[in-house]
């Protein structure tokens, strides 16, 4: 089965994988894969153009594998906010969607104390295009950052 996990950043998507994942499922995390690619002592979620452009080949080429074998595995996928285009490819392949999202006061405090200032732009962007739809949303309470 294909289990997407969506949500703002920081909202603690990677937290509710590693809460039901199995070590025998496949997780694709960006920020793990680019953190796994990156040079001894990386930032975790500060990456360069050239390592980013490289981890989202590798995402691309990972999920194309993954989806081949959904009859045998679990795949987990963390999509922030996926299009209307990643959406359908996603019910084609009937998966689930989860929506882990603390609120975005939460989010905001977690993002001001672990993340760079720019990703408060992308939380913004997520609220926002979440405004008038349907919270379906999965809460996750918060933890000890």
């Amino acid at each position: 089965m294909l289990i997407v996990v969506t949500g703002p950043p920081a909202a603690g998507k990677s937290s509710w994988i590693k809460a039901h994942a199995k070590a025998t499922d496949i997780v694709i995390d960006l920020d793990l894969m680019a953190l796994a690619m990156a040079g001894p002592g990386a930032d975790h979620h500060a990456h360069s153009d050239v390592l980013m452009r490289v981890v989202h080949r590798a995402r691309f080429a990972a999920l194309n594998e993954a989806y081949q074998h959904l009859d045998k595995v679990d795949v987990y996928v963390i999509h922030t906010q996926p299009s209307a285009k990643a959406l359908a490819k996603y019910k084609r392949l009937e998966a689930r969607i989860i929506t882990v999202d603390p609120g975005r006061e939460i989010v905001m405090g977690r993002i001001k104390a672990m993340r760079q200032p720019e990703m408060e732009r992308v939380v913004t962007r997520w609220y926002n295009a979440r405004r008038g739809q349907s919270h379906g949303a999965m809460p996750q309470a918060s933890r000890a950052w």
